[in-house]
């Protein structure tokens, strides 16, 4: 009896100590933020753009419901000294608590980027205990942030998911960007041996209609969001080129981040005879010491399928699947060489060469690290060297022009 009496009396007293629900939120007093996006004004104010969603807005298109010709989110503009000024002024354009635990992208303008660095945009985000540092970091391309964030989409209802989809994808299958969260940039500015890179975003089209669902109901929107570049920072966190089209794939390359992508090789006189699509590829940075000093052997394995001829080849012939496999590996060679002669010629390793040699030589490292950038980078020897192995030629062997002249 005793020893029922003293359990029901702990237990009563663990009741005492359990939370419960003292800091619960109703989900009718907060605006979740899905997307932010930093700009600054000619007087040197920042303005924050809060894309904010509205529940029944999203619902009630998904079901069918009748809001389907209002906006999915809205944007409020607040600007301020700081970030934390602007914060808070949004109390005086938002009815409800700003909700950051939801936000999945962060949109910083390029002049921003470029004057003032990464720093402070950081420091303010990573502060914030409710922020996610998982949110996709992009910055914006020969636009504002704020076109970014407010131009409504397709397809895609609510704008931020559709920048984060289309990046993941673009990543996936054509392998010009690469997708970076905010939590990979603090990482890289931590270390001393890297410098970051932070894939683009622009906008084509008409800014101002883009904002109206009329661009969400037209077959041709008037305004649409597109991945372009990669924008390279210095290890101190200001912005300092681009890498666009194929210098961008290059580096894609040497980060060992492509998943699928193509490779076009000429023959001959005809200019992209053939297209390999990349189905597997491996890409490893072997640092060696020569004299004392560094140089990098890039090694390049690739597996694909051909899915595109434009000269007559007889596939069927082993030796001459051997020769389009040598004349693909030039290509590829051809194409990192080039992005290598650009990151060499700005003095930025964002690629991580130094952080290989820093792995293998800590010692020598240590001599090299504080004038990396400088004097070794721009004359580091680095050879590339790229293995094609074609696993499969499609659904069929011959071309149909050579089908058709054998029948």
């Amino acid at each position: 009896m005793v020893r029922k009496c003293l359990l029901a009396v702990l237990m009563l007293l663990s009741v005492i100590v359990l939370p419960g629900c003292w800091d619960k939120r109703e989900l009718t007093d907060l605006a979740i933020i899905s997307a932010i996006g930093i700009d600054r004004t000619n007087d040197s104010n920042y303005v924050l753009h809060l894309q904010i969603i509205n529940p029944g807005n999203v619902a009630g298109g998904l079901q069918g419901g009748g809001a389907g010709d209002r906006p999915p989110v809205s944007v409020y503009s607040i600007e301020g000294n700081n970030i934390t000024e602007a914060l808070r002024k949004a109390s005086m354009k938002v009815s409800r608590r700003l909700y950051f635990a939801h936000t999945n992208l962060v949109v910083i303008n390029e002049k921003l980027a470029k004057e003032e660095g990464l720093d402070f945009v950081l420091d303010n985000l990573d502060r914030d205990t409710e922020f996610r540092t998982t949110a996709t970091f992009v910055v914006a391309h020969k636009t504002k942030a704020e076109n970014i964030v407010k131009i409504l989409t397709p397809i895609d209802k609510i704008p931020s998911n559709k920048v984060n989809k289309t990046l993941d994808f673009t990543e996936a299958q054509y392998g010009r960007v690469v997708k970076i969260n905010i939590q990979d940039v603090l990482k890289t500015l931590a270390a001393n041996t890297m410098a970051p890179v932070i894939p683009g975003y622009m906008m084509i089209g008409d800014d101002k209609k883009g904002v109206s669902m009329e661009n969400t109901q037209a077959t041709d929107p008037k305004a649409i969001l597109q991945a372009d570049g990669l924008a390279v920072f210095d290890k101190a966190g200001y912005l300092k080129y681009w890498l666009e089209d194929d210098e961008s794939v290059g580096a894609v390359w040497l980060m060992n981040k492509i998943q699928h992508t193509f490779i076009n090789a000429d023959w001959g006189k005809t200019k992209d005879a053939v297209s390999l699509q990349v189905t597997h590829q491996d890409t490893k940075l072997v640092p060696k010491m020569r004299n004392g000093r560094p140089y990098i052997h890039v090694k390049v394995s690739v597996e694909g399928i051909i899915d595109a001829v434009k000269y007559p080849f007889q596939l069927s012939d082993p030796k001459v699947l051997a020769a389009i496999e040598k004349a693909l590996n030039k290509e590829l060679e051809k194409e990192i060489s080039h992005t290598v002669k650009k990151i060499k010629k700005n003095k930025i390793d964002f690629i991580g060469f130094g952080d290989t040699i820093y792995r293998k030589y800590p010692e020598q490292w240590e001599k090299m690290k504080d004038t990396w950038d400088k004097e070794y980078l721009p004359e580091l020897p680095i050879d590339v060297k790229a293995e094609t192995y074609i696993r499969r030629t499609g659904l069929r062997n011959n071309p149909i022009k050579h089908q058709f002249k054998d029948d």
